[in-house]
C-alpha cells in the first residue's frame, strides 16, 4: 500500500506497501513499552490515523453494550476520549509513521509528567513539591538533549515527529487532569465509553491527510499485522493498561500517579533495540536516559520518605485491587 510521500521526506516508513514491586506489577507497567512494537507492526500496513480509529472501535465495540456508562457527566467522557485517546495517539502514531524510532517514542511520551504536573497546578491547583519540580527540569533538559540528538546528521526536519509526540504527551497530559478531576468511578467504564469518541474523528482526519482513496484501500486490504496490532493495542494496552490508569487517578493526586509509568521508556528502548535493531545514539540515549530520572527521582524520593514515617504509597494497594 502506498499513500503519500510524508514518510520519505521525513525519514519514516512506507506504506508496503515502599515495597519491592511484585513482578506481576512489574509485568503490568512493562507491557506499555512493548505496545510501541505493536504499533510499528500495525503502521507497516495501515496509516495512521486509520490504525488510530481501529484500535478504539475495537476497544469500544462489543463492551459499550455490556458495560454500563459510568457516573460522570457526559462532557468528562467527551474530554477524557478527545484528549487522552484521539488525541495522544492521532499525534504519536502520526509521529511514529514520519520517522521517530519506536524506542524513542515510549520516551518522549513521557514528559506528558512535565505537562500533567503544570496543569494540576493551575487548573486543580494541586502544588507540585521542589522535588518534583526539580524532575521535570531534569526531565526538560532531557528532551532538548533528546532533540539534539535527532538532528544529529538529520537536520532540522527530524524534529517534526519529535513535536508531534510533545503534542501527544500533551494532550495525555491534559487527558490525565480530566481524569484527576472526575469523580472516583469504574476505570473500565471510562475506557470503554470514552473510546467511542475516537473513530469517527480519526476517520474523519485520515480521509483529509490521507485522502479518499488511501483510506479506503485500508480497509479493502487489512492484513495480519494491523489485525494483530489492533488485538494487542486495544486489548492489552487501552482496555487492561488505561482502565488502571483512569481508575488511580480519579482517586489519588496526579503528581503522585504519573510516575509510576517508568518501566515504559527502558522496555520499549529495549525492546526496540533486540526486535528491530533501532540503537539511539549517544545524545538520544543520554538525553533518554536525563529524562527517565527527571520522572525516577520525584517517586523514589517520595516512596523514602513513605518509609521513614512508615507510609504505604497509595499507589500499591490500588494496582493490586486492580489485577
Amino acid at each position: 500500500m502506498r499513500i503519500g510521500t510524508g514518510a520519505a521526506r521525513f525519514g519514516g516508513r512506507r506504506w508496503n506497501h515502599d515495597h519491592p514491586p511484585h513482578p506481576a506489577r512489574r509485568a503490568r507497567r512493562g507491557h506499555l513499552g512493548v505496545n510501541f512494537l505493536a504499533i510499528d507492526l500495525g503502521l507497516r500496513d495501515t496509516p495512521p490515523l486509520v490504525l488510530v480509529a481501529l484500535r478504539f472501535a475495537a476497544v469500544a465495540v462489543p463492551l459499550v453494550f455490556i458495560v454500563p456508562k459510568p457516573d460522570v457527566p457526559w462532557r468528562t467522557i467527551l474530554a477524557l476520549g478527545g484528549f487522552m485517546s484521539l488525541g495522544q495517539f492521532a499525534f504519536v502514531f502520526t509521529a511514529m509513521h514520519l520517522g521517530l524510532p519506536t524506542g524513542l517514542a515510549p520516551v518522549v511520551l513521557q514528559s506528558q509528567m512535565i505537562f500533567t504536573i503544570a496543569i494540576a497546578a493551575m487548573v486543580l491547583h494541586e502544588r507540585p513539591t521542589r522535588v518534583q519540580l526539580a524532575g521535570a527540569a531534569v526531565g526538560l533538559a532531557g528532551l532538548v538533549v533528546v532533540g539534539v540528538g535527532r538532528m544529529d546528521g538529520a537536520g532540522i526536519a527530524a524534529l517534526l515527529p519529535l513535536a508531534l509526540c510533545l503534542a501527544g504527551a500533551l494532550s495525555w497530559g491534559i487527558g490525565n487532569v480530566v481524569a484527576r478531576s472526575a469523580p472516583p468511578s469504574n476505570g473500565l467504564g471510562l475506557v470503554v465509553w470514552s473510546a467511542l469518541v475516537v473513530p469517527l474523528p480519526a476517520l474523519a482526519a485520515s480521509l483529509v491527510v490521507d485522502g479518499p482513496a488511501a483510506v479506503g484501500e485500508a480497509f479493502t486490504t487489512l492484513g495480519w499485522e494491523t489485525l494483530v496490532s489492533v488485538a494487542y493495542t486495544a486489548g492489552a494496552a487501552s482496555l487492561v493498561g488505561y482502565s488502571i490508569w483512569n481508575a488511580l487517578l480519579s482517586r489519588y493526586p496526579a503528581a503522585d500517579v504519573v510516575p509510576f509509568t517508568l518501566l515504559v521508556p527502558p522496555v520499549g528502548l529495549a525492546s526496540a533495540w533486540l526486535v528491530l535493531g533501532e540503537a539511539p545514539n549517544a545524545l538520544e540515549l543520554a538525553g533518554s536516559a536525563l529524562l527517565v530520572a527527571g520522572v525516577a527521582v520525584p517517586t523514589l524520593v517520595d516512596l523514602r520518605r513513605r518509609r521513614r514515617r512508615g507510609i504505604r504509597s497509595p499507589i500499591t494497594p490500588a494496582v493490586e485491587r486492580s489485577g
